[in-house]
């Protein structure tokens, strides 16, 4: 049931993006989604087991994004700079991506722990959701991890490797600060490119 999953995803996102999640009602979401209030369980479990799915797939979403960016540019600074822009746009416009990135789930927000639960459900896709949740240090490492992945040439020495992956951290870190504080469309990107000009890397 993949569409009908995606359609309730889809409809509590836009619920969150109305009220608070707590005022968010499971009967509501399921009528938007045009599904049963039984299929919403079915596949979810409970309001807390749609809440650990919608932020399992904004997460995803987000890392997606970042491995397009990291291949959308030829030169290893622009696609970090490109990764690092990514980071504050996606914030700017997704407050969940913005609490991954931040640990500042705030009172509009579910509030889950991000250590695993136990699950009983029977749908894959629930018991991943129903697994660990991103802290920011992890999103932090999972895009590092994948920058370096990306960049890194073959045949690369230990020391190269582990100065690429300073090199992508601070890039990641810069974008994460420029969630924090914002520096205008383009600017992440500018701050990224200045920053590793300014280190002896191998990118």
């Amino acid at each position: 049931m993949p569409a009908a999953r995606e359609s309730l995803l889809d409809a509590a996102y836009a619920a969150l993006g109305r009220r608070p999640w707590s005022a968010v009602r499971m009967v509501d979401v399921a009528a938007v989604a045009g599904v049963s209030r039984q299929t919403l369980y079915n596949e979810f479990g409970s309001k807390e087991g749609l809440a650990r799915a919608l932020v399992r797939r904004e997460a995803d979403a987000y890392l997606a994004g970042v491995e397009r960016a990291l291949v959308s540019r030829p030169e290893p600074r622009e696609r970090l700079a490109a990764a690092a822009e990514w980071t504050a746009s996606a914030a700017r416009g997704n407050a969940l991506v913005r609490a991954m990135l931040t640990g500042c789930w705030g009172e509009r927000l579910p509030s889950l722990t991000l250590s695993a639960v136990p699950s009983s459900s029977a749908v894959p896709a629930q018991r991943r959701a129903d697994g660990p949740l991103p802290s920011p240090g992890d999103l932090v490492a999972l895009v590092r991890d994948r920058a370096v992945a990306s960049l890194a040439g073959p045949g690369g020495s230990r020391s190269e490797v582990a100065e690429l992956a300073r090199a992508c951290e601070l890039a990641v870190r810069l974008g994460v600060s420029c969630v924090l504080a914002p520096v205008g469309e383009g600017g992440t990107a500018r701050l990224v490119r200045d920053s590793l000009a300014t280190v002896r890397s191998v990118v």
